[in-house]
Order: C-alpha cells, then structure tokens, then sequence
C-alpha cells in the first residue's frame, strides 16, 4: 500500500509518497521571510502557489492509481497554512477518488521515528518551533507528561538568533555559533515539576547580547541552559515511567549537542537513545504519509464534513490502535 502525504503546519511545505517499508518520493519547498519570523498569511500565499508543482513532481514519480490514500497535516499549526493543505487534500481525495485521512502533526513526529529507529515505547522528546512536549504512550493513547509553557524552544531559537541579527531560521545559526563559545553566563534555568518555560530565558540571552557579550558565548550560555533543562524533563518522564527508550523528534532533534547530552543521559540511566535521519527531523511529507497509512490500515477515514483545520489539534485527542 502506497500513501501520499501532504505537510503544511508551518513554515515548511513538503509533499510525500510513502509505503510500509520506505519513503518512495519527497519534495519540499520551504518558506523563508525576507525579514522577521513567520508571517502566518504570506507562509499560506507560498503555500498555496507551491503546492501545485510539487504534486505534480510527486506524481511524475508515483502515478495517482498507484495511490491508496491521501493524508494531510491537520493540526496543529497556523490556520492559514493548515487551511491550504486541507483543500488540498480534498481536492485529491474527491477528484481520484482516495480516502483521506487528517493526521495529528505531533503525531506524525513520533511515528515516524519509531518507524525510522528501533524504538518500541519510548519516552519522546518532541522539539520544534512551536512545540516543546515530552511524549509518552500510556493505553491507546500518547500522553503529554511535560511541555513548554510559554512558547517552543524553535521559535526561542529563531527569536534569540533574530535579535542578534540572523536570518530564519535561526536553530542552525546559533548551533554553529554555540560550538565557538568558551564563557558560559548563568541565565534563567525555568523547570517547574514537569513544564518548563523559555521566554525569560530568551530575554535574559538577548540583554547577554546587548550589554557586549560575544554571539558565540551568548548562543553557548543559551543552548547548555534551554537543553539541560529538556534533557532533564525527559529524565524525569523516564523514570517515572520506568522506560528504557529516548526518542528525539521535531525539527530542533536535528541539533547535535541536544543529541549529545540525551545520549549522556540514557548512557547514564542504562536506557537506549534513538533518533531519526536528519531529513524526517524537521516537518516533512512522509511523516504524514507514514502515519496516514498507518491509521488508514487501522480503520481511520476522516470524512469530508470533519476535515477541516484544527490549528490546536493535540495528541493525546487520537486513539491509537497499533502497536
């Protein structure tokens, strides 16, 4: 069985084809403001005059016929992007007559990585620009044990990295610069129970960098303090759960000292880390594809009437039916 995957929460458009066993085609075409972070009507205008040419590189590829099933990133994520890939997607399901399925974006993130590494039941740390969620299925259902309570550690990134002057996206910038840093400044370490909060953080680091101190030790002080403070919610999740699997997702997993300290972590707990390739990290089309055909062949079939954007979609509202 063959699935096409449609992803458009956010910044990044990507259109994929995926079966059981790999992902078959991908194209992507991401958008990237001229200034400033994302501005959720100009990433839906992009969306919206993009998505045509990369559905039909996908089926220079893979023929429609060859296609059992339409998915699309339903929520969460900005409505006005959301909105295009919904239409979208029916447009397809109607005109060739596909069932479609709407795929919980989060969820996306997770199955993919399972089905990507070896991970059975993992504590999942899902970092991204608009979200920060430690993971966990507990029964027919993925439960939230810890998340931001402010806003994702992607966007503090990208907020952090603009106020220093750096184009978006900005994670990859202050990665770089992070690995030439030496002085490490104490800033904000905001941990409450399981939750945790980067806006202070983002604050303090940006007055860092306004009263002298250099890029590289600004953006060192900022990525040691936000991921020792992930790394030790995910911690927490794992011994409480009494699991033995970390799995890295999300766009922001890509950052090879976040891997690092988590894999300190796990070889200290005697637990095993996992993390999938770099390019099914950031919000792409076969996470979608994948997990529509997985819910798919487990009975789901969203109907046209409730396909509609769910901009606040969260995990814990899907039933999971797989193992």
């Amino acid at each position: 069985m063959k699935a096409l995957g449609i992803e458009g929460t956010a910044w990044n458009l990507s259109v994929a084809v995926v079966d059981e066993n790999d992902v078959i085609a991908m194209f992507s075409d991401p958008y990237i403001p001229k200034e400033g972070g994302i501005h959720p009507r100009e990433a839906s205008q992009h969306h919206s005059e993009k998505i045509g040419e990369l559905i039909k590189k996908i089926f220079s590829i893979v023929p429609v016929e060859d296609i059992d099933v339409v998915a699309f990133s339903q929520g969460p994520g900005l409505g006005p992007c959301l909105r295009v890939v919904a239409t979208v997607a029916r447009f397809l399901a109607l005109k060739f007559n596909k069932p479609l399925v709407g795929v919980n974006h989060c969820l996306a993130h997770v199955e993919v990585g399972r089905w990507k590494t070896k991970a059975k039941n993992p504590v999942t740390l899902y970092v991204s620009g608009g979200n920060s969620q430690v993971i966990a299925r507990r029964g027919n259902r993925y439960r939230v044990f810890g998340e931001t309570l402010d806003i994702g550690i992607g966007n503090a990134l990208d907020k952090l990295a603009r106020h220093m002057g750096l184009s978006h996206p900005g994670g990859p910038k202050i990665e770089k610069l992070a690995r030439k840093g030496k002085n490490y400044y104490e800033l904000p370490y905001v941990v409450k129970g399981m939750d945790f909060s980067f806006s202070g953080l983002v604050t303090s680091a940006q007055r860092l960098f306004d009263l002298g101190v250099s890029k590289e030790d600004v953006a060192f002080s900022f990525q040691e303090t936000a991921f020792a403070m992930l790394v030790e919610v995910t911690e927490r999740a794992l011994a409480y759960l009494g699991l033995d699997e970390v799995l890295l997702v999300g766009g922001v997993g890509a950052n090879q000292r976040l891997q690092e300290m988590l894999r300190i972590m796990c070889e200290d707990r005697k637990a095993r880390f996992y993390a999938p390739p770099k390019e099914l990290m950031g919000d792409n089309g076969a996470m979608i594809a994948y997990t529509g055909l997985l819910m798919y062949k487990h009975g789901y079939v969203t109907p046209l009437e409730e396909s509609y954007a769910k901009p606040d979609f969260r995990i814990e509202s899907v039933e999971v039916l797989w193992d």
